[in-house]
């Protein structure tokens, strides 16, 4: 087995704005945020059902020309030492292919785009980057370094990317949105999105009220001075732009 994969979608119109893709799901994770909503390829990923990695490539092979392009998520993929190999099956196709990411893996990540890999990268930034408030977020120690890092090699790697935050009322605020976009000052791309309390890692999270559509409005409309675009997820047409 490559990779295990336990989950996959033929199709989705909302994974990557702009294109018809399949999604593959990858388990495991490093980080054990509390608001995370697929405990279940973070905790218990044994329990479930491997897909064969042959299905897989079949499938996306046969549906070429009609999707656009194939998202590699989790869990945390970088967490298989055996990701490139199934990048490459899926580039050998001749398909467009984007990794999710939680950025703490900065040198697998520049491998895998420096190897042309990688045709776009979306990075989960969970806090501002200091020690304490990242560690606080992601319940397991962190290198904060290696999340800049991540950040300074996407920036400059020259492929499509997005940058996104999930933003739950017990964790961060307006200030936080703030000081993330100042780390990413320049980025093409930053996304906000509203935490969902539903299967939730910490079953404490299910009785947290998300922010208001307003209230995250407001977080973007700060975020924008320092980034090229921000947006709401699920508002992207709404666009917020820099005025340079």
């Amino acid at each position: 087995m490559i990779v295990p994969i336990k989950g996959f979608i033929e199709n989705s119109l909302i994974e990557w704005e702009g294109k018809i893709a399949s999604i593959i799901f990858l388990p495991t994770c490093n980080l054990r945020c509390p608001y995370c909503h697929a405990p279940h390829l973070v905790q218990t990923p044994n329990e479930l059902e491997s897909i064969p990695i042959d299905a897989v490539i079949n499938k996306v092979r046969q549906n070429h020309g009609w999707i656009d392009g194939v998202v590699v998520t989790g869990g945390e993929p970088t967490s298989h030492k055996n990701l490139d190999t199934l990048l490459k099956l899926l580039k050998d196709i001749g398909i467009m292919v984007r990794l999710d990411t939680n950025g703490t893996n900065p040198n697998i990540l520049k491998d895998l785009i420096d190897r042309g890999l990688l045709d776009c990268v979306a990075m989960d930034i969970k806090a501002p980057l200091l020690k304490e408030k990242y560690e606080q977020i992601t319940g397991v120690l962190c290198n904060v370094e290696d999340i800049m890092k991540s950040i300074h090699i996407i920036m400059e790697s020259g492929i499509e990317y997005e940058f996104r935050t999930t933003v739950c009322p017990s964790q961060l605020d307006g200030d936080d949105i703030e000081k993330i976009a100042k780390a990413i000052k320049g980025a093409g791309r930053y996304v906000i999105q509203s935490f969902r309390p539903n299967h939730c890692l910490d079953t404490k999270m299910l009785r947290i009220e998300p922010y208001s559509v307003e209230i995250l409005r407001d977080f973007a409309t700060s975020a924008s001075k320092y980034v090229d675009y921000c947006c709401v997820r699920g508002e992207d047409r709404k666009v917020l732009q820099r005025n340079w």
